[in-house]
């Protein structure tokens, strides 16, 4: 089956500034938000969204990995940062695509073993396959799929694309 894209550079943008306008307005009366992105391209994806809060707002942005097993999402999670450096934060758990929900849903129950601000999720690209209870609060694109297609998110030399086979 042939690639066929379905977010260009120029569009993948357009979705990613949307999300940060969207994480700026729920944090308006923040003064920090954690920004934790599953690694390796939600962790660009993250950075991408802190870079357009940066250019729209005076919040600062600590950026965070979290490094999921996606194969075996029960191993033990961990981050870049410790714990105590987003305790009773506003924090931002971010993504490229969500399938079946089941890399989120083991980020989330990660960061729910210490209190927060509050807690949101944001993916670039939405399969809606969930096997779990668990939704992005901002999404860049909802793409209806079946369990055979494939959706790679490429991002190499600053250009990000979205491909369906």
């Amino acid at each position: 089956m042939a690639k066929q894209i379905i977010l260009n550079h120029e569009e993948a943008e357009i979705k990613l500034r949307r999300i940060a306008h969207q994480i700026y307005e729920s944090n308006v009366n923040e003064k920090l938000v954690v920004l934790a992105g599953i690694v390796d391209n939600g962790y660009i994806v993250a950075k991408q969204i802190a870079h357009y809060l940066d250019n729209i707002s005076d919040l600062e942005v600590e950026l965070c990995q979290v490094f999921v097993d996606k194969k075996k999402p029960l191993n033990s999670i961990k981050t870049s940062i410790s714990a105590q450096d987003y305790t009773n934060k506003s924090v931002v758990l971010v993504d490229d695509v969500m399938l079946s929900g089941s890399t989120l849903i083991y980020g989330v129950r990660h960061f729910l073993s210490v209190p927060l601000k509050s807690f949101k999720t944001a993916i670039l690209i939405d399969r809606n396959h969930k096997k779990f209870p668990i939704k992005a609060d901002f999404k860049g694109l909802s793409l209806s799929t079946s369990m055979n297609e494939h959706v790679e998110v490429i991002f190499k030399e600053n250009k990000f694309e979205a491909y369906l086979s």
